[in-house]
C-alpha cells in the first residue's frame, strides 16, 4: 500500500500538483491493513501539509468551444427561454396563485365512527392532505414559469355558509376552488357562483345528477360518477360471462341512486337483473327476510350478487354468507374505484408513498381526486406559461390538455358534462383485479367514454 501511495505522489509532483497522500493508517491497527478474502479494508488517510506549488497548472487537454460557438449557444438558449416562456425575468418575484379548498366542518362522511371499519368504497378521511401533497409537488414546476401555488382552506357548517365562503374567496381573487361536499351542497355552491370567473372542482360527490340535469359550465368533476363505477363493474361481469345478477338494495336514498346507476349499466352492456330485493340493517326477527343474508339470497338462480349499500355496514356481511357460492360485487367483494393503494403501475407507488407520508393512511378515490384537481390547474399553468384565468380555463376545458393521473391513460375533461375521463380500478380490499375499460370494450372516439355518460346519452345542457 505504501508503494502505491508513493508512486501516486511522485506522479502528481511531476505534473506540478500536490502529493495528495503522505501518511496512512488503517482503522483497527497501526501501520498495517489486513483484509480477508472477499472483504475490503477501509482506510483512513491523513493528509500532510505541503507547500503550495509555484509551477503553473497544466491546461485542460479537452477542446474548448470557440468564441463564436459560445455566442451561438447563448443565443439558442436565450431564444428557447423567450419562445417557451419558461423562465421569468431575472429578479422578478413569483406570482402567487391561490387554489381554494371548500369543505364542511365535521363532515359526517369522514367521521371516525364511519371510517374506522375501512369499508371498501368509502373514504378514510378528508382528502385535504392530498391537495397539500399536490401543492408541494408543484413548487419546482411553478418556479419555471414564475408562479407560486398556494392552498387556502375554508370550512363552513352548512350549505348556505359554504356558498358564501365561495363567493368571498372569489371576491378575493381566487379562481380555482376544490369543493369537498355532498352533492346538494356542491350544486348550491355552483348555482351561487355561476356568474363569477371561477372553476369549481368536485372531488367527492359521485351523484349522476351533477353530471346530468344539474351540470354547470364551471363545475368540473374529478371524482368518478356512479355511472362510471357501475359501467366498469358491468364490463367485468360480461367479460366473466356472469350475466345474471341478483341485486340487493339498501334503504338509503344513496343506495337507490347507486342501484339506478347499475340498472342503466346492466341495460347498456347486456346484463340481466333476475331480481331486486331490499334489505335493512336490523336484528329484528320480524324482518328476518330483509336482514338475513341467507334468506335474501335464496330461491333464485343467479351468477353474481350486486350489493348497493353506500353505508357499508350491511354489505360487509354478504360475502361467504349467500345460499349459493357466488361472487359479490358492488360496495363489497369486488368494487370499482378511482384509486387503490395496491395499484403498482405507472408510478402509482411513488404517489401512494408521498400521500401516506403526509396523511398517515392509505390513499382512496377522494384523495386521488383532490390531488388530481390541483395537478390539473398546475399543468394548465405550465402548458400555457401564464396565470391569466381565461387562458388557463380555456386550456383546461379544451382538447389539447393531457393529464397524467398515474393510471396509464391520458386524461382530460369531457366537453359535454365536464367529467374527467379516466380509467377505473376493479379492486378488493388488498388487490387490484383489473382496470377498466376492459379489453374488447371499444368506443368510436375514446375508449374511456365507455365508462359513464356518453355524449349521446347526456342530458347536460351547458
Amino acid at each position: 500500500m505504501r508503494h502505491v501511495l508513493a508512486r501516486i505522489s511522485r506522479q502528481r509532483a511531476k505534473r506540478g500538483l500536490r502529493p495528495a497522500l503522505t501518511g496512512w493508517r488503517a482503522e483497527g491497527g497501526r501501520g498495517k491493513a489486513s483484509a480477508s478474502r472477499g472483504a475490503q479494508a477501509y482506510l483512513t488517510v491523513r493528509r500532510a501539509r505541503w507547500p503550495r506549488s509555484t509551477q503553473p497548472m497544466p491546461s485542460d487537454p479537452r477542446p474548448q468551444p470557440r468564441a463564436g460557438e459560445k455566442c451561438a449557444l447563448a443565443l439558442v438558449l436565450g431564444l428557447a427561454l423567450v419562445f417557451t416562456g419558461a423562465a421569468p425575468p431575472a429578479g422578478a418575484a413569483p406570482e402567487e396563485l391561490v387554489i381554494g379548498y371548500l369543505a364542511l366542518k365535521k363532515d359526517p362522511r369522514y367521521a371516525r365512527k364511519r371510517t374506522y371499519a375501512r369499508f371498501l368504497t368509502q373514504a378514510l378521511g378528508s382528502p385535504y392532505p392530498a391537495a397539500k401533497v399536490a401543492i408541494a409537488e408543484s413548487r419546482f414546476a411553478g418556479a419555471a414559469v414564475g408562479a407560486e401555488f398556494k392552498l387556502k382552506r375554508r370550512r363552513a357548517k352548512s350549505g348556505g355558509k359554504l356558498a358564501a365562503a365561495a363567493l368571498k374567496m372569489a371576491d378575493a381573487g381566487v379562481h380555482y376552488l376544490l369543493v369537498d361536499a355532498p352533492a346538494p351542497l356542491v350544486d348550491e355552491v355552483a348555482r351561487a357562483t355561476r356568474d363569477r370567473d371561477l372553476l369549481l372542482f368536485n372531488v367527492s360527490a359521485r351523484d349522476d345528477v351533477l353530471r346530468q340535469a344539474q351540470c354547470r359550465p364551471h363545475l368540473l368533476h374529478v371524482i368518478p360518477s356512479h355511472a362510471m363505477l357501475t359501467d366498469a363493474l358491468a364490463q367485468y361481469l360480461v367479460s366473466k360471462k356472469w350475466r345474471e345478477v341478483l341485486v340487493l338494495t339498501g334503504p338509503r336514498p344513496e343506495d337507490e341512486r347507486l342501484t339506478a346507476a347499475f340498472e342503466r349499466s346492466a341495460k347498456r352492456f347486456g346484463v340481466e337483473i333476475v331480481e331486486r330485493r331490499p334489505f335493512v340493517l336490523s336484528n329484528d326477527p320480524r324482518e328476518r327476510e330483509k336482514n338475513n343474508v341467507a334468506l335474501l339470497t335464496a330461491g333464485a338462480e343467479y351468477d353474481v350478487v350486486f350489493v348497493a349499500d353506500t353505508d357499508g355496514e350491511f354489505a360487509r356481511d354478504v360475502p361467504y354468507q349467500t345460499v349459493r357460492p357466488r361472487p359479490v360485487v358492488g360496495t363489497e367483494g369486488l368494487a370499482a374505484a378511482g384509486w387503490h393503494w395496491a395499484w403498482e403501475r405507472h408510478g402509482a407507488p411513488q404517489l401512494e408513498n408521498r400521500f401516506e407520508k403526509q396523511a398517515k393512511r392509505p390513499m382512496r378515490s377522494v384523495d386521488w381526486a383532490a390531488w388530481m384537481a390541483v395537478k390539473a390547474v398546475v399543468e394548465a399553468v405550465l402548458r400555457t406559461g401564464s396565470t391569466e384565468f381565461t387562458k388557463v380555463r380555456d386550456f383546461l376545458l379544451g382538447d389539447e390538455i393531457v393529464l397524467d393521473g398515474f393510471k396509464g391513460n391520458r386524461l382530460n375533461f369531457r366537453p359535454w358534462n365536464r367529467q374527467l375521463r379516466q380509467p377505473l380500478l376493479l379492486v378488493t380490499h388488498n388487490w387490484v383485479v383489473d382496470r377498466a375499460p376492459l379489453r374488447g370494450f371499444l368506443h368510436q372516439s375514446n375508449n374511456l367514454d365507455t365508462l359513464g355518460f356518453d355524449e349521446r346519452d347526456s342530458r347536460c345542457e351547458l
